[in-house]
């Protein structure tokens, strides 16, 4: 049954693309002329209490947005990390003056949104409801109501986070990408625990929002169908006993680049992926002359589909749904990188690709900057549609210290950027020859072959902190591939049980963004299948194959199953696989993995790999890697909560990954014997 799960994610991957018009993907229209564009600019006053408040009328549509942002620096919060984003959480559970079940059934009665954080607070609403909306907003900001109910809430919901994301490679990524860059003590570097989070207090998010949730740096921007005059009385009313702390801030630390280029990694066993993140820090901002060359200069390596890393390693190599690369230049942060997520056995290579194109963007094309400006320009104008982005312009404006005429000066500063200028600003910000490599993955497979690259290579826990390399661990002796499928055979029920099934049916479902999916499935000797994929009740996808010839069937249109389907369908031909395990040289033994936090025996097979516990003795996983239109892809699957069948044991818990998001099935029930031939017709 297992390949019953291995091909759903490869079934919607064929069923998206099968009926695609043959459209030239390779013709660049032509650009047209550069317009011209007037960024509205706002009218501004500040209260004596250091708000600066930023007004811009559009009367287009009757709204009015408006955001409350305070310019200060990362906090460094030490043995307590993670109250600042406690603090935001319970901003909006309630005020002095309303219950928080008050304050959001109002905010649903006037059709508004009023969202708070801890570095600020955002609101939208119809103009006629402007200035109760503002009102219920400052009430929230500035009359908050801290219970040690909501607190514990919180921190309930925050741990069950953290959990969650512990067994996420992106997460122990992120986490530890910016620990290792900034210092895991600072700032910019430290990361929340379950322990740093079950350490604040209700009196620490008291004090936090006394010392940080002020006015002294702060900006009310407000854009939309709203008079100037009007928006400063209310804001005068409503803002103006806002008291003034004159907290002051450290400075943040100064972070050099890495001295030369350096590989890091963090073993993260039984991960289906690896996780690549190539970057440095630099000290460009939005006020420097070579900010837009530096732009373009990204916008070719990584800044869209079309880019150099995209063709090489997706396009080129399928090592990757995608690869993209930023160039941030916040006011406290600056750093460059580049990310994708790559198959396990490709990891090297990608680094390596991924090295040359960061070397070689130290050469473009007229075509490739004609080609970026072209991108630049018409992300800018489009983006002018949204009054958000007004708003977003004009703070930027203030907190980058940007000339008054940057944004209407925008287009023709892409313009008049030249080849010099962008591969000069590529050399100076990127810095090829500065970077910190961190991979994240099964390092046992691939460790070996990062350090043949030539670079110093450290490795890590998933906590920032220096470790040995990973060793293989391998089987005691005696194990073999025949004893793990005996010793699974009999953990589900013995040969003689299995022997009496001679089909098996499933009905499966789950949850995909809020709705559900069915999943029935016939299999039987042969490599017969049905399945049948169904979202809220509709038919989706439909696969068949009666052991020689079969077909896919999407919105209403079929297509034959590619040969290297039907093949791999016939070469598994069993129902429970295991039972040939013994007679077909292809399965190997592998080292010993931990695999959801259990031990597990590696069974290889060209192209996939089994994962079976030590202890009970059950298949708890398998990974496989697919091609879908011509293109590598890793399915992960998990099996868990076994139950017996008819005497047979089988999974009703069944994990699987689609496309980077993990799909928990859960399997309402299993029938055997009941499939006929025409199933499968």
């Amino acid at each position: 049954m297992k390949k019953l799960f291995i091909n759903i994610a490869v079934i919607l991957c064929f069923a998206g693309t099968a009926y695609a018009q043959n459209i030239d993907i390779n013709v660049m229209p032509k650009p047209g002329p550069t317009p011209e564009v007037k960024v509205e600019k706002p009218k501004t006053f500040k209260l004596n209490n250091g708000l600066t408040v930023l007004v811009v009328e559009n009367h287009k549509l009757p709204r009015v947005g408006v955001t409350l942002t305070m310019d200060r620096p990362p906090l460094d919060e030490g043995d307590k990390a993670g109250y600042n984003s406690l603090l935001g959480d319970l901003l909006g559970t309630g005020t002095n003056k309303m219950s928080k079940d008050d304050f959001n059934k109002r905010i649903d009665f006037l059709g508004a949104r009023v969202s708070f954080n801890a570095g600020g607070a955002s609101m939208n609403s119809l103009s006629k409801y402007f200035p109760e909306v503002l009102e219920l907003m400052a009430d929230g900001a500035l009359n908050p109501k801290f219970t040690q109910e909501e607190l514990s809430k919180a921190q309930d919901r925050y741990v069950e986070s953290l959990k969650t994301r512990e067994k996420s490679t992106d997460a122990i990524a992120s986490r530890v990408f910016r620990a290792l860059t900034y210092g895991k003590n600072t700032a910019r570097g430290e990361f929340e625990t379950a322990q740093s989070i079950r350490n604040v207090n209700l009196s620490d998010i008291q004090a936090a929002y006394k010392k940080y949730y002020i006015p002294d740096n702060a900006y009310l921007v407000i854009v939309g169908d709203v008079k100037f005059e009007e928006a400063k009385k209310l804001v005068e009313q409503k803002f103006g006993g806002w008291k003034k702390a004159g907290t002051l801030f450290k400075p943040l630390e100064q972070i050099p680049a890495v001295a030369k280029t350096q590989i890091d990694v963090v073993h993260v066993p039984n991960a289906v992926q690896t996780v690549l993140i190539v970057g440095n820090v630099h000290n460009l901002k939005m006020n420097n002359g070579q900010y837009f060359p530096a732009v373009a200069s990204n916008y070719i390596l990584g800044g869209g589909a079309e880019s150099r890393l995209f063709m090489n390693l997706r396009e080129r190599n399928s090592f990757t749904y995608g690869a993209y690369s930023s160039l941030n230049t916040g006011k406290y942060s600056q750093d460059f990188t580049s990310e994708a997520s790559v198959r396990t056995d490709a990891t090297d290579k990608a680094v390596k690709e991924i090295i040359n194109e960061i070397n070689a963007i130290k050469k473009i094309t007229p075509a490739e900057l004609d080609n970026a400006k072209a991108k630049l320009k018409g992300s800018f104008i489009m983006a002018l549609e949204k009054p958000e982005t007004i708003a977003r312009y004009a703070l930027s404006t203030y907190t980058q210290n940007l000339p008054a005429d940057f944004y209407n000066n925008y287009l023709k500063s892409v313009d008049k950027m030249t080849v010099a200028e962008v591969q000069n600003a590529a050399q100076t910000y990127i810095q090829p020859n500065k970077l910190r490599i961190f991979v994240a993955g099964n390092a046992i497979d691939f460790a070996d072959k990062l350090e043949a690259l030539g670079y110093p290579v450290k490795y890590y826990d998933a906590y920032a902190n220096p470790v040995p390399k990973p060793e293989i661990k391998k089987a005691d002796a005696g194990v073999t591939v025949a004893g793990i499928a005996q010793k699974y055979i009999e953990a589900i029920g013995g040969k003689a049980a299995l022997d009496k099934v001679k089909s098996i049916s499933m009905d499966a479902s789950t949850t995909v963004q809020g709705m559900q999916l069915d999943l029935s499935t016939k299999t039987a000797p042969g490599g017969k299948m049905l399945l049948v994929m169904k979202m809220m009740g509709n038919v989706m996808q439909k696969l068949v194959f009666d052991g020689k010839e079969g077909y896919m069937e999407a919105q209403g249109q079929k297509m034959p199953l590619p040969d290297k389907m039907k093949n791999e369908f016939q070469e598994n031909a069993d129902l429970f696989p295991e039972v040939s395990f013994a007679s077909n040289p292809k399965y190997t033994l592998g080292a010993v993995e931990t695999v959801n936090g259990e031990e597990a025996y590696i069974i290889k097979y060209p192209g996939k790999t089994l994962y079976y516990s030590i202890k009970t003795g059950l298949k708890i996983g398998e990974i496989k890697t697919q091609s879908v239109q011509g293109k590598e892809t890793t399915i992960p699957i998990y099996y868990a909560d076994y139950r017996d069948v008819e005497g047979v044991k089988m999974p009703f818990t069944i994990k699987q990954n689609m496309g980077g998001m993990d799909v928990d099935f859960k399997v309402k029930s299993y029938e055997f014997n009941k499939a006929a031939d025409a199933d499968f017709k």
